[in-house]
């Protein structure tokens, strides 16, 4: 997000320079700089002991490739919670161990993308509405089913080479 006017008051804002930051829209009236925003999401690759990941069709996203569980961050609630809720939200399995993988930015929808290994136990799905299907595929497979380069595709290899 990319503010003209301050949201606390209202005022149109100016560019003034912040130290190493260069020029940064400042508010004069609250005396405040307004950096650009983002929204924080996690992503996970969900694994279960058979080397198995689970991958998501979510025809709203794409109609011929998988996907990873995906969510935005909640205020008050940390990257690792957030994995933990939309794992057991989208896909119904309870996350035993989770590892932080790497940080990946989303231009295209101005988000930053917080990857996870997300360890589970092989057990029944349970969906939301917001998941079409999901599967079950072996690690050899997985990165043919989901769109080569993304984010998700680039987690995912990087836990499969691990």
């Amino acid at each position: 997000m990319h503010f003209t006017y301050c949201p606390y008051c209202g005022t149109k804002l100016m560019n003034k320079e912040i130290g190493d930051e260069g020029m940064i829209p400042f508010c004069i009236n609250c005396d405040i700089p307004l950096w650009d925003m983002f929204t924080t999401c996690i992503i996970a690759v969900v694994v279960n002991e058979w080397k198995e990941i689970a991958l998501l069709r979510q025809n709203y996203i794409s109609t011929t490739k998988y996907v990873c569980v995906s969510g935005i961050m909640k205020i008050g609630e940390s990257a690792e919670e957030t994995v933990i809720r939309e794992v057991k939200e989208e896909i119904g399995q309870d996350v035993e161990e989770l590892e932080f993988i790497c940080s990946y930015p989303y231009e295209k929808k101005e988000m930053l993308m917080l990857g996870y290994k997300a360890m589970v136990k092989k057990q029944s799905f349970k969906l939301s509405m917001e998941v079409d299907s999901v599967e079950w595929v072996k690690y050899e497979k997985a990165l043919s089913l989901l769109r080569e380069g993304s984010i998700g595709w680039q987690l995912a290899k990087t836990i499969i080479e691990q």
